[in-house]
């Protein structure tokens, strides 16, 4: 057997090989504060509180928040060092303003937000397209561009506005509304006419359009989901949006859970880095 002396220069290597490489693993670890410093608060509208996915919170109420949306999807998987969603269904830019935005802070360092739709009166147009004829359809959706043109620019600048003063540490993330129907499959697709169907999709061509230049003008991210969401469409076999459903409405056009996590999460995902 070596004898003391002769085992410790062996002993002195084996340590200093050792020590070398946990010093590697270390140095090719991510840091540990890489996410951890991340606080994200999600604001804005059903398409964002996940009406229509499910798994809804029991504590949100009317708001209609699921545990499937892309914002707790996101949270979930990167573990900020903070994260609240205020999303609630049926919001506007206004009441964004006045019931959401106090979850903001200068500490804040990420937010998102769906918003425009309920504006302009989308959700109203989309039911009309659903109970009364195509002239009514038509007509509905007319005036909700009308107003994508006139009214939203202003009232999309005062809400990025005033995000932005309420969290100026925040990257912004404004994300947009998919197409609903596709029309490469309306003939043999049972429902609303063409007609309707091509309109409605033109409508959100216009809305996320608007969305995209405010998005802009603010310094902000737009995300469009449209290519994510092209192929689950409306019509299309498997698709990631709610057809109408009569037995609840509200559900109608909103993503179903596939959608917030195949469609909303990883363009968000891809954008939050």
């Amino acid at each position: 057997m070596p004898s003391r002396a002769a085992r410790q220069p062996r002993l002195i290597a084996a340590a200093a090989a050792l020590a070398a490489a946990a010093l590697a693993l270390v140095a090719a670890a991510p840091p540990a504060s890489a996410q951890s410093s991340v606080r994200y608060v999600a604001l804005g509208d059903s398409y964002s509180s996940g009406l229509g996915a499910g798994s809804y919170i029991g504590s949100s109420g009317s708001c209609d928040q699921s545990t499937n949306a892309y914002p707790q999807l996101w949270a979930s998987a990167s573990q900020p060092a903070s994260y609240v969603s205020v999303a609630c269904a049926g919001a506007t830019t206004g009441s964004v303003i006045s019931t959401q935005l106090s979850a903001l802070s200068t500490a804040t360092t990420l937010a998102s937000i769906t918003i425009g739709g309920n504006d302009v009166g989308f959700s109203g147009a989309m039911e009309t397209c659903v109970l009364k004829p195509t002239s009514d359809c038509v007509s509905a959706i007319d005036a909700g561009e009308a107003l994508v043109r006139s009214v939203l620019p202003n009232e999309l600048d005062n809400v990025l506005g005033d995000i932005a003063s309420a969290a100026p540490h925040a990257r912004v993330i404004v994300l947009g509304y998919p197409e609903l129907y596709d029309l490469s499959r309306s003939l043999f697709c049972i429902g609303l006419s063409t007609t309707d169907r091509t309109d409605l999709n033109q409508a959100a061509d216009e809305l996320d359009g608007a969305i995209q230049a405010a998005a802009t003008r603010h310094g902000d991210t737009f995300v469009s989901v449209q290519p994510a969401f092209a192929g689950h469409e409306i019509c299309d076999p498997r698709s990631w949006l709610h057809a109408v459903n009569f037995l609840n409405l509200t559900e109608s056009y909103h993503p179903t859970g596939a959608g917030q996590a195949d469609g909303y999460y990883p363009a968000f995902a891809a954008a939050a880095g």
